[in-house]
């Protein structure tokens, strides 16, 4: 055995506890060698919850600070542990909290928003209670999946972008999708068809992605693949005809091509093979257009919940101007159009635009203004063009709308924000930049918009005392 190298030793241990990205953590101390102090063992596995006592085997054990590792079994559940979940490993990480008990998630949640609030020095009596879900489960609207290169058809493995784990079911997927799935799958397999190798960039198939209206019952699904329908004619029939034949509610089947070494999904050319390029959704009585590439909220029932407290947060009136940051295709936009004088929208994505101002003629919207621009060009374009508005609503990406456009709300002087988060981290660092600029924190509403998920919405109200 080399200097530095240490057996593989295996390790019974108890979870101390759960992070913000659902991954469980354990710092075991070796016993005392030779006469030295005990080395600590930093150990981190998935799919468990604090207090979970696990079996894990580590190689090097007393030669590393840190292993990430699978566990063998389970020796005993945690408190919080949901024993109606099956206990194997080989599950994707779309869901690691879904093997605790669903009044545990809120409670962790919760202290996600509180801890991230506290730290960056907000008073925390002003977080509401978290607003969790009747039914937390088959709540998604969409669904993306990864061919693997050996026949899988699923998620990536929690840490392992690399690894493709087949879905059999999940619980956070209606049964729509997961039927789809296990068709896709057979038709791949019929045909021999092979999953994208990231590293030699062959093979055919990419991705799949699924959308479906839990109002209009309407169902969508693309196949993203490196190569034109028309190289795979008799296969890309047969796909159609099953589809069609197993699910009267598809309205849309998309093939389309992208040959990119990029992993991100996207588009280079889209071929609809049945019925159009889009369905129609509804969102709180509003009817929407809902396309391949529309960021469109994934879960309709606590979406609604959050425009409801937007609204009432804002205490909007037909005196009100409003502006809608990160606009989309106009999720929050339209009911707040409804219920004051006029509505601005900006967003950088053209095709949301588009999509925005069509969402409002077919909704009979005439008080709505959308342009295409980033952040912050655009509010400082508004108000020649449009005018100073009221009240600012902002609904940014996962990673926050940072120091930059903060300022310029701050600068733009609304009296009222309503910052829509899905993160709690980069919301307390934006909410800093406002606090800056004499905005107070009013009032904080958690909301479960991913339940099984880390993930936690809140809706935020900010308003200036001093000007």
């Amino acid at each position: 055995m080399r200097k530095g190298d240490y057996p593989t030793e295996v390790l019974d241990v108890e979870i101390d506890y759960v992070d913000s990205k659902g991954r469980g953590f354990v710092h075991y101390t070796h016993a005392p060698d030779r006469g030295s102090n005990g080395k600590t063992l930093k150990i981190i596995t998935s799919n468990v919850v604090p207090g979970d006592v696990v079996r894990v085997t580590v190689d090097n054990a007393k030669g590393r600070y840190k292993a990430v590792v699978p566990y063998d079994k389970l020796l005993k559940p945690g408190p919080t542990r949901n024993l109606d979940m099956p206990t194997h490993f080989d599950v994707s990480g779309a869901a690691p909290l879904q093997y605790m008990k669903y009044p545990d998630q809120l409670e962790f949640k919760a202290n996600i928003v509180k801890e991230s609030l506290e730290q960056a020095g907000f008073d925390t009596a002003l977080i509401q209670p978290i607003i969790g879900m009747d039914e937390p489960n088959r709540y998604r609207n969409k669904m993306e999946l990864s061919f693997g290169q050996t026949g899988e058809l699923g998620m990536h493995q929690q840490g392992n972008y690399r690894k493709v784990i087949d879905l059999n079911d999940s619980v956070i997927a209606p049964k729509v999708m997961i039927e789809v799935k296990h068709i896709v799958s057979q038709w791949q397999k019929d045909y021999d068809f092979k999953g994208y190798d990231k590293d030699a960039h062959t093979g055919l198939l990419r991705n799949l992605m699924m959308r479906t209206s839990f109002e209009t019952g309407e169902l969508m699904v693309v196949v993203y693949a490196t190569e034109k329908p028309e190289a795979h004619p008799e296969a890309v029939k047969d796909l159609t005809d099953r589809l069609s034949e197993a699910f009267p509610s598809l309205a849309s089947l998309v093939w389309i091509e992208y040959t990119n070494i990029s992993g991100r999904i996207q588009s280079e050319e889209s071929f609809t093979l049945y019925g159009r390029d889009y369905i129609y959704d509804e969102l709180g009585g509003y009817r929407y257009r809902i396309w391949h590439d529309t960021f469109f909220q994934p879960n309709p029932v606590q979406a609604e919940k959050m425009v409801d407290y937007a609204l009432e947060m804002a205490d909007v009136n037909d005196d009100m101007r409003v502006l809608d940051l990160f606009c989309g295709v106009g999720t929050f936009s339209l009911p707040f159009a409804k219920r004051s004088k006029e509505l601005a929208g900006i967003e950088i994505v053209e095709t949301s635009i588009e999509s925005a101002k069509r969402n409002a003629k077919d909704n009979g919207l005439d008080n709505t203004f959308f342009m295409a621009s980033d952040a912050r060009r655009g509010m400082k374009e508004l108000p020649e063009i449009w005018g100073q508005p009221d009240l600012l609503l902002l609904d940014p990406p996962r990673s926050g709308a940072g120091g930059k456009v903060m300022r310029s709300i701050g600068r733009l002087g609304t009296d009222k924000v309503i910052y829509v988060s899905c993160n709690p981290k980069s919301l307390a660092e934006d909410l800093v930049w406002l606090r800056d600029f004499g905005y107070e924190l009013k009032t904080v509403q958690p909301i479960d918009q991913f339940p099984h998920t880390p993930h936690v919405e809140c809706v935020v109200l900010m308003s200036r005392v001093d000007k």
